[in-house]
């Protein structure tokens, strides 16, 4: 049975949502976007909001994804087209300021590249995620228009953001602006400017970071209680990476006496703890590379990271427009361009083309199940499905996705239910998450 998903209640409540925020800014009179802490950022209805218009859904990258890049184009690497999407060129480099690649998550490739637009190109601004100050473990969309901000919002941020619901600042600014967010935040933009003249002048820059998923608040929160953290209302501060490479998970929090603490875990043990909390519409994700963008940025897992290195970034120029801003950067000194290889991109990412191979058994099993499936035009998955995964892995497709479906309920709408707002004037008093 094939479920058809007609709107953004559907997509919300069949767990197709990526909580990017497009919809809040398309139909802003009827959607605002709110943190449900056991699914992710999700679109709840205004009071007394009017009729969803289509708009909403048309953008939404959670009830479908299109590729509509031109396959003929010669100057795509046909060599990665099939299993990455449109890519010019792939470089690994770096921030040239050493104190934004020191705090970058890899690099500070993307930080360099939006500082690099705001000095150089005259834009307005950089549209992109930050920690919450009065809930440091939450986040923010946030409008950064200087170095200072830039600087002081840099780091990645695994727990939801919806970065696409501040698209009317774009929409409003004095000139171009840059986007900065999760692949699936950049294919929803992608699909707005399609039908939104004033956003597509203002769109100077997209840039979309890999990502392997978005883990929920209550991934956080638990991670918090496993390094004894038991009141998130006492955080002052956390970063999930930066400050090195790749850096480490870090909170500062006040304990019981009033004294400052400080817990630190290694990228992999806290990414090894927080994907476990992964939204649903993650793992039938085709795109962890940025596809959608005009530079993708990520690490150059290629080889390990050798202790107190400094970081690097792989950079994929994916548009004319993106191959034109990496070169200016480079050559004003923004960033340092070192090494130009396609295959740096397969080979920091080697497990993706067995990822879109599973992808096509997990379709199939939702669909024969009764769960809700994306439509995907534009993404071979069959080809890997045959060529990529032996049989053991195979079975495990169809098996962990039948388990998934049972455990989730994923044949049956789910309730998703809003976080309490905090306490105003109390900040860093935790949400009541009941």
């Amino acid at each position: 049975m094939k479920l058809r998903v007609l709107s953004i209640s559907d997509v919300t409540e069949r767990q197709l949502c990526t909580g990017c925020g497009v919809c809040a800014a398309v139909e802003l009179e009827r959607f605002r976007m709110a943190d449900a802490p056991n699914f992710g950022r999700r679109p709840f209805l205004r009071e007394g909001a009017a009729a969803e218009t289509g708009a909403a859904l048309r953008a939404c990258p959670g009830a479908s994804l299109e590729h509509t890049f031109d396959r003929g184009d010669a100057e795509l690497d046909r060599s990665l087209m099939d299993a990455w999407g449109p890519v010019l060129e792939v470089w690994e480099g770096y921030a040239a300021d050493r104190a934004i690649r020191h705090r970058g998550s890899s690099g500070g490739a993307a930080t360099a590249l939006a500082l690099y637009c705001l000095e150089r190109e005259g834009m307005s601004g950089v549209l992109h995620t930050a920690a919450r100050e009065d809930v440091p473990y939450s986040n923010q969309t946030v409008m950064s228009r200087s170095r200072e901000e830039l600087l002081a919002r840099t780091g990645s941020r695994y727990a939801p953001a919806s970065p696409g619901e501040g698209l009317h600042r774009i929409e409003e600014a004095s000139a171009p602006c840059v986007f900065i967010g999760k692949p699936c935040d950049v294919a929803g933009v992608q699909a707005t400017r399609k039908e939104r003249p004033q956003l597509d002048a203002k769109l100077g820059l997209t840039v979309a970071f890999f990502c392997a998923g978005t883990p929920s608040t209550r991934g956080t929160l638990e991670l918090l209680k496993s390094e004894g953290v038991e009141d998130p209302s006492s955080v002052r501060s956390l970063r999930y990476r930066g400050n090195g490479w790749p850096g480490r998970w870090t909170v500062e929090y006040e304990g019981a006496s009033g004294e400052m603490r400080t817990e630190s875990l290694s990228y992999e043990e806290s990414w090894g703890f927080l994907q476990r909390y992964r939204q649903w519409r993650c793992y039938i994700c085709p795109d962890h590379t940025g596809e959608f963008a005009d530079i993708a940025v990520g690490d150059p897992w290629y080889r390990p990271a050798e202790p107190g290195e400094p970081g690097r970034s792989l950079l994929v120029a994916r548009t004319r427009r993106g191959r034109e801003i990496l070169h200016a950067a480079a050559r004003a000194g923004y960033i340092q361009l070192e090494t130009k290889d396609a295959t740096l991109l397969p080979r920091s990412q080697p497990n993706l083309l067995e990822t879109r191979g599973s992808l096509w058994g997990r379709l199939v099993v939702l669909r024969l199940l009764g769960a809700a499936v994306p439509q995907y035009r534009g993404f071979p998955t069959f080809r890997y499905w045959e060529r990529e995964l032996n049989l053991t892995a195979k079975v495990k497709s169809f098996t962990g996705t039948a388990r998934r479906v049972l455990r989730k309920g994923l044949w049956k709408r789910a309730v998703v239910r809003e976080a309490k707002a905090e306490v105003e004037g109390n900040p860093g008093r935790a949400a009541n998450l009941s």
